[in-house]
């Protein structure tokens, strides 16, 4: 088949809608704007973050709402060396789950160590929030070692 017989259709893939968040993490978003976490309590007792709708034993609904810490423990973690775009540091920085205090689950982030040997499982970190507060998961640029 010559080069002139191929056919060629331009191809663009969308998605032309917006995602509603529902009102447990559109308050979760909400906190974060004014620079603070908030958690939820499940049926047990433990505080999850980032807040879910729905227990996750019971699948009742869930609604209420816990400030947690914006100091917490890295349970593990994972080094990325050549940061790709879009990525949320654009310099080597650790994927990690953390655990916040009060809180008895861990959410991902990035962690901005400066290199990975100051990396470790048990770490403590900090929230470095953004310069100006946004209403997103956003609004935490990343976590810094503390101390």
């Amino acid at each position: 088949m010559a080069e002139s017989d191929v056919l060629r259709a331009p191809h663009v893939m969308e998605y032309t809608y917006t995602r509603s968040v529902g009102p447990v993490i559109e308050r979760f978003f909400a906190g974060l704007a004014e620079r603070r976490i908030q958690g939820i309590k499940g049926s047990d007792g433990k505080v999850i973050v980032p807040p879910t709708e729905y227990d996750p034993y019971t699948s009742e609904t869930l609604t209420e709402f816990v400030d947690v810490g914006d100091t917490g423990v890295v349970t593990t973690w994972a080094w990325v060396t050549d940061p790709r775009p879009g990525q949320p540091l654009d310099k080597p920085f650790a994927w990690a789950l953390i655990k916040l205090d009060g809180a008895d689950t861990a959410m991902l982030h990035a962690v901005d160590a400066g290199d990975e040997s100051k990396m470790s499982t048990d770490i403590r970190v900090k929230v470095r929030w953004c310069p100006e507060p946004v209403a997103d998961l956003a609004g935490i640029e990343c976590f810094e070692v503390d101390g």
